[in-house]
C-alpha cells in the first residue's frame, strides 16, 4: 500500500496536480467517508476497500490498478477528470493512510 500510495503522490506532485489527501490511518471520519463513498461494484467480495483510492471532490475514481493503467495508457488527466495542460501527455482527493 505504502509504495502504491508514494507512486501515485510522487506522479501528482511531479506534473503539478493540485490534490488534498486524507489520512485514513489516524482518522476515523475520513476512513468512513472513503468506504461510504465507494461504490459498491468497486469493494472488495469480503471486507473493507482498501486504499489508495481516487476522488474527484466525491466522485469516486478508481483504485491504485486503475490509476496505473491510466497512466500506462497517458490517459491520466482524463481519469482524473481534468483537463490537460497544453503540450502535456497526461482538485483531486487522496484516501491513503499516511507514509
Amino acid at each position: 500500500i505504502k509504495k502504491q500510495q508514494q507512486d501515485v503522490l510522487g506522479f501528482l506532485e511531479a506534473n503539478k496536480i493540485e490534490f488534498e489527501e486524507k489520512d485514513i490511518a489516524a482518522n476515523e471520519e475520513n476512513r468512513k467517508w472513503m468506504r461510504e463513498n465507494v461504490p459498491e461494484d468497486s469493494r472488495p467480495a469480503s471486507g473493507n476497500p482498501l486504499p489508495p483510492r481516487l476522488f474527484n471532490d466525491s466522485r469516486y475514481l478508481g483504485d491504485y490498478e486503475a490509476f496505473f493503467e491510466a497512466r500506462e495508457n497517458n490517459a491520466v488527466y482524463a481519469f482524473l477528470g481534468l483537463t490537460a495542460p497544453p503540450g502535456s501527455k497526461v482538485g483531486v482527493h487522496l484516501s491513503h493512510p499516511k507514509p
